[in-house]
């Protein structure tokens, strides 16, 4: 089961500022296996979605570009403090994580 993600979601006047920092190693099947010499096969998050009380408000299709362990911050304009917030991504294997939130 992938590491548990982390997330911040404030609101500053009638924006929120939702912060997610996401536990995953974003292989790009570039690299080599130091001690073996094999290609370490390609891993990383291919679909991000992030919802407040269950609308989408941010789908991403991201590639192995993105660097380890990735950062997402983004800013929604209507969210009110209590609103629900739920982040969550599958990778090319086929694995999901997601968090939950509240917005203060």
């Amino acid at each position: 089961m992938p590491e548990p993600m982390k997330m911040r979601a404030t609101m500053a006047g009638d924006i929120a500022d939702i912060k997610v920092l996401m536990n995953h190693p974003m292989e790009t099947g570039l690299r080599k296996d130091a001690k073996t010499g094999q290609i370490i096969p390609a891993h990383f998050i291919n679909e991000v979605t992030a919802k407040i009380n269950d609308v989408v408000v941010l789908q991403a299709d991201w590639s192995s570009a993105v660097s380890k362990n990735p950062y997402l911050n983004f800013k929604v304009k209507g969210p009110k403090a209590g609103d629900k917030v739920n982040v969550s991504w599958k990778d090319n294997m086929g694995a999901t994580n997601s968090v939950d939130g509240v917005i203060s």
